[in-house]
């Protein structure tokens, strides 16, 4: 038998490390707070204000997709991501 089926398994990670929610929720709040501080510190700064805006709401987006693909794999559809429902 070959060295790689000898070779012992990571234990899995536990759940609180595991789930993407925290971190995604988190990191869309903190753009939020970014463009809440250049409105507040120089709007006339267009760039930093469309940037920390376009992070929020592609975070949004994101968390949308997770969403609904977590959603298609708790119900078993045939379409959805495999291993979303322990996450």
């Amino acid at each position: 038998m070959s060295e790689r089926e000898h070779a012992p398994h990571p234990p899995a990670l536990p759940h609180r490390l595991a789930d993407p929610v925290p971190v995604v929720l988190g990191g869309t709040a903190l753009w939020f707070l970014g463009f809440l501080v250049v409105l507040l510190v120089d709007r006339s700064n267009s760039t930093l204000i469309w940037t920390t805006l376009s992070g929020g709401l592609l975070g949004i987006i994101g968390y949308g997709v997770f969403y609904w693909q977590r959603r298609a794999a708790r119900r078993g559809s045939r379409g959805a991501q495999q291993g979303l429902d322990d996450a």
